[in-house]
């Protein structure tokens, strides 16, 4: 039978145990192990302070070229879209700052922004209910009017393709000498149709016709990824700008546009491409700079082109309108003259 005097004994006999464990672990097996493990934690602690001091100096690096280009921007946009009109759409969940960086670099470049339509979460909905609107919306404003809606790319986004090409005949020309087909006054009361139903919202004076666009993406990937409707919409709308305007680019951010699924993988790997340059780093000033460089030279004939540092064919255009056009006359006469290109195709100038 156990009785208290055991149990007594095996408690007693625990904590001698455990105490000749302590006298042992601080005495005999000191030595050795304790200076492994040292030697382990010091080598440790010297390879985290190098990976902070690597990371320091490529903040530091990075800082130096941000500040860099922010100082250079005006001397290498300059005059590039002097006389252009732009607008800005962004999708549900663009950021802000690549939405004011756009803009500011527009501007520097001489680009008025007319203002911008911002896209709401109910404008990408392919429910029936929400399909059925837009349907109606589309069919008020086209009939009137005398537009024939486009044949759908794709059935599921049909309705939403339809509405894009309608927002932007209200709001841009193809150029200068080429109006779209809506009057200011019809045009306000597209938007406003659009607008009152929850499709989008408005600010500036978009009805002002501008001949660029900038389409600016999500800041993060969508749920479902690539086969989202958010992703087949914006390929949708941006087929739709690229037919309507002189050029349209759509602007990324470094972070979203990298996600596997992102609505700037799914443009790229899609034939609407072909259309509209694409820019993934616009939440950079180097990117803010390609948008409106890609710009320039798509209206100088450049093809559009992907630009940026996620999956991108270039960093930016190689070849770019100068932002100040000179002529340089060289002191010896040269038996092969050396063209220089100007801004928007013109005819280049010859040195003499």
């Amino acid at each position: 039978m156990i009785d208290f005097r055991y149990h007594l004994v095996s408690i007693v006999a625990v904590f001698l145990a455990l105490a000749i464990g302590i006298v042992l672990g601080s005495t005999e097996l000191q030595g050795h192990t304790i200076d492994a493990l040292n030697a382990a934690s010091n080598q440790l602690r010297g390879e985290l302070n190098a990976a902070q001091a690597q990371r320091d100096a490529y903040s530091n690096q990075a800082n130096s070229s941000e500040t860099f280009l922010q100082t250079s921007e005006p001397r290498l946009l300059g005059g590039l879209l002097t006389g252009d009109k732009l607008v800005i759409v962004t999708e549900p969940g663009a950021q802000s700052s690549v939405v004011q960086g756009v803009t500011k670099a527009a501007t520097i470049a001489g680009a008025t922004v007319t203002g911008q339509v911002a896209l709401q979460p109910k404008f990408y909905d392919v429910s029936g209910a929400t399909q059925s609107s837009l349907s109606s919306i589309n069919n008020s404003i086209a009939s009137p009017d005398g537009i024939l809606l486009d044949s759908p790319a794709n059935p599921q986004t049909g309705y939403q393709q339809q509405a894009a090409q309608l927002i932007a005949a209200a709001i841009m020309d193809k150029s200068d000498t080429q109006p779209g087909l809506l009057p200011t006054p019809t045009a306000q009361a597209l938007l406003s149709s659009y607008a009152q139903a929850g499709y989008l919202t408005v600010s500036g004076t978009v009805t002002d016709r501008a001949t660029l666009a900038v389409i600016v993406t999500p800041q993060s990937a969508p749920s479902d990824g690539a086969n989202d409707p958010a992703n087949q919409v914006l390929l949708a709308i941006a087929q739709e700008f690229a037919t309507a305007t002189a050029v349209t680019v759509v602007a990324g951010n470094t972070t979203g546009s990298a996600q596997a699924g992102s609505a700037m993988s799914v443009l790229r790997s899609s034939s609407v491409s072909s259309s509209v340059s694409s820019v993934d780093n616009a939440d950079t000033t180097l990117g803010q700079i390609t948008v409106v460089q890609a710009i320039a030279a798509q209206l100088a004939g450049a093809k559009p082109n992907s630009y940026g540092i996620s999956g991108a064919s270039a960093v930016s255009p190689s070849s770019v309108p100068s932002p100040t056009p000179s002529v340089t006359v060289s002191p010896t006469v040269s038996s092969s003259p050396h063209p220089k290109t100007t801004r928007k195709g013109t005819s280049p100038v010859k040195k003499k």
